[in-house]
């Protein structure tokens, strides 16, 4: 469960916001009375499919990292730190690579990558 207010935090803030609108919208005067109900059950319900095929895709690439990772194949990260030169970090286990937690970790970066953020090359 922690890992799905970590992936899915900012997007459940944003389907907040999303159905506070539709709730000032469909309460309007000119909407009709089952304007609140109907809106609000089917923006949730558009939602609700949305962040769950997010989290199902993100958490299903992340397996296939770990597992492409302990076979020792090589990983592409991407890497915030150096926007100038390569934007890519390739991580590989033989490289001094190790996995802690859900965070790539090396003694060469001062930085972790974390594996939703990361695909199997």
């Amino acid at each position: 469960m922690k890992t799905f207010f970590y992936l899915e935090g900012a997007y459940l803030i944003l389907a907040g916001i999303v159905l506070f609108i539709t709730l000032f919208v469909t309460t309007r005067p000119f909407m009709s009375k089952n304007a609140p109900k109907k809106g609000l059950s089917g923006v949730l319900l558009v939602l609700a499919v949305m962040i769950g095929a997010h989290y199902y895709i993100t958490t299903s690439r992340m397996t296939e990292v770990k597992g492409a990772f302990e076979q020792n194949r090589s990983i592409l990260c991407e890497s915030r730190m150096q926007r100038k030169v390569s934007q890519v970090v390739h991580i590989k286990k033989e490289n001094g690579w190790r996995l802690k937690g859900d965070n790539f970790v090396s003694p060469y970066y001062e930085r972790p990558f974390f594996i939703a953020r990361c695909i199997v090359e």
